[in-house]
């Protein structure tokens, strides 16, 4: 009988872990800007063409590698970062598996020129398949480049599953911040199809963090540094009036490593507790080091999940330095002292307590209930209390006194609905009066009770519903502004609004690109008040890139629920008997009416048989 097991070729080996290690051409990007890190190099330029598909090209004037080295470096486990066992609990360098070159190799055409500053010449490998095609001396300036071409030529159907070139550029552009902002002291940049979104002169932390997220920040950040024997950290938080509804810019580094951790975060998220509403999200730039030895970085193939050896005091330490930060610069709340111009107008403050007016408190019943020795339990009768008109508190208003009602409309009487059929349209008469409560709520009677409906949610149904059919097919008008505004990106934002460009034409939105970073925003939909265009956008980038749902909504879908959830009226708005109007029957020529698209409901149905029993009649 033949053996059925068998060793893997090597080729097949290194593309199996390519499927862990390169999963796009972001995690590329990655593995090759950690590796020109490591080489000591002061300046890396990163080139990409066709969001890494076609080109990812990574220069760096590092210590360059020998002839030898340069052909091992393909080879899998290989690594000049571990020696024994034991370095792998004291790493500090970024690359150290030694399966990210074997494993590109396998998916990519790969051309490596490298030179140490010490030899004449350089060499040069390519290498195809995971097999060398050619190696030979070459010129070159001292560092490496590295070239990977046509990612995953040799594995169509992973090429396939890859998103389009706007969805693939913004995660290399969030791998390539993850390191620039690791490592401020080194020059970086980033050539996108021959266009130069990112040029990170060598600097400072702040200026380094500037440079990523924007210059609008530069006063709203407050330095976090605490030093212990056991752990330091360091780096930045935003004040409070820099958090934002969304997930905004949140960044943490554990020994010049990007990491993500929800645990962490929650820690930040309770030291701005009482500063931020519950559904606000603080910025933070915040850096640990600690002993390689108190964390395992090896639990992720991408290394970006990390275990603490003690998780706890690193909580408590990472809460404890952002309090201790925001305490400093007196962000945290206080008691204010200060005498509130409002309060030298009280009669208490104006007129003297004269002693006249002691007396006669003094001498009330109620005074001396309060003062008598075991008298604070003590109630005199009816007839001698001064409380004894308790009870008009809660007599029932007279008929009269009622300034507004609402009038019942003529028409056909409706049925009850469920949430999951389309319920009856609900007819409102035209001497209806609607009533808004709270600024929030309508009131509309109908043949048989009354409707309690949400203006926002209402709004929302009504907007999701416009939209979704202009994004489809039927485009929203376009009102062309006298004055177009003028809108600077983040580059990551720039390259999300380049690829929401076309569904956001559909929605009425004209916007125009206007060199590195900038748009100009030409028009807006025509029922949109004018003068707010630019929050309005960026409003939208913040939402898009923030949408969190636990189903996986398509681009146009997310986007039509962005705008519906950002244009609709918000409680707290006045409307008019007119506007209440028009609400109310928009909602009702909905598909689905009684529901917003996450499922809450826009209004509630009062019925004349069940406000009878609720009164006992």
């Amino acid at each position: 009988m033949l053996d059925i097991i068998q060793l893997l070729p090597d080729n097949i080996a290194n593309q199996i872990a390519a499927g862990e290690v390169i999963q796009r051409p972001a995690s590329a990007v990655k593995e090759l800007l950690e590796n020109a890190v490591d080489a000591g190099a002061t300046e890396i330029r990163l080139i990409v063409n066709d969001a890494g598909k076609s080109l990812i090209q990574v220069i760096d004037n590092g210590k360059g590698m020998s002839e030898t080295d340069a052909r091992m470096c393909f080879e899998r486990h290989a690594t000049s970062k571990i020696k024994n066992i034991d370095d792998l609990f004291h790493i500090r360098t970024m690359g150290f598996r030694g399966e990210a070159l074997a494993s590109i190799a396998a998916v990519a055409q790969v051309e490596v020129k490298t030179r140490r500053p010490q030899d004449e010449l350089g060499t040069f490998i390519q290498i195809e398949n995971s097999v060398v095609l050619k190696q030979e001396p070459c010129a070159c300036p001292a560092g490496t480049s590295i070239c990977m071409k046509n990612l995953f030529f040799s594995v169509p159907a992973r090429r396939n599953f890859l998103k389009s070139n706007a969805s693939e550029m913004r995660h290399i552009v969030d791998e390539f911040i993850h390191v620039a902002m690791a490592f401020p002291q080194l020059f970086f940049s980033l050539t996108s199809n021959g266009q130069q979104l990112f040029h990170l002169e060598a600097g400072n932390l702040k200026q380094r963090v500037l440079q990523v997220l924007g210059s609008q920040y530069s006063s709203k950040l407050v330095q976090v540094k605490e030093e212990t024997d056991y752990m330091n950290i360091y780096g930045f938080v935003g004040k409070p009036d820099a958090a934002r509804k969304t997930r905004g810019e949140q960044y943490f580094f554990v020994n010049n490593r990007y990491i993500r951790s929800a645990y962490l975060n929650h820690a930040v998220g309770s030291a701005f507790a009482d500063l931020i509403s519950k559904d606000s999200f603080p910025l933070y730039v915040l850096y640990i080091d600690l002993d390689p030895a108190q964390v395992d970085i090896n639990v992720h193939p991408t290394k970006q999940e990390i275990k603490f050896e003690d998780e706890k005091i690193v909580y408590a330490f990472v809460q404890a330095a952002v309090k201790h930060a925001l305490a400093q610069f007196s962000i945290a709340p206080s008691l204010d002292f200060t005498l509130n111009a409002d309060i030298q107008q009280l009669d208490a403050v104006n007129k003297p307590f004269t002693e006249q007016r002691k007396e006669t408190l003094s001498g009330s019943q109620l005074f001396k209930t309060f003062t008598q020795s075991h008298q604070a339990h003590k109630i005199e009768p009816d007839e001698k209390s001064e409380l004894k008109h308790w009870k008009e508190f809660f007599t029932a208003p007279k008929t009269e006194d009622i300034s507004i009602a609402l009038t019942q409309p003529e028409g056909e009487s409706n049925t009850g609905f469920s949430l999951y059929d389309k319920p009856a349209a609900h007819q409102l008469a035209e001497d209806t009066l609607l009533l808004q409560l709270h600024t929030t709520y309508i009131i509309a009677a109908t043949q048989s009770g009354f409707l309690l409906v949400h203006q926002q949610l209402s709004h929302e149904r009504i907007l999701y519903e416009r939209y979704s059919t202009a994004i489809h097919g039927r485009q929203v008008a376009t009102q062309r502004s006298l004055f177009p505004v003028t809108l600077t990106l983040s580059p990551p934002d720039a390259v999300l609004l380049s690829e929401l460009l076309p569904d956001l034409a559909a929605l009425g939105y004209l916007v125009e690109p206007f060199g590195k970073d900038s748009f100009v925003i030409q028009g807006t939909p025509a029922d949109l008040p004018q003068g707010n265009e630019k929050h309005s956008i960026e409003l939208l980038i913040e939402q898009f890139k923030h949408f969190s749902s636990d189903v996986k909504f398509s681009r146009r879908e997310k986007l039509v629920r962005c705008l519906s959830r950002q244009q609709a009226i918000k409680a707290g708005q006045q409307l008019t008997q007119q506007e209440m109007r028009s609400l109310v029957e928009e909602l009702f020529t909905c598909n689905t009416p009684n529901i917003t698209p996450t499922g809450s409901p826009t209004y509630i149905e009062f019925k004349e048989d069940y406000l009878d029993r609720m009164f006992g009649r």
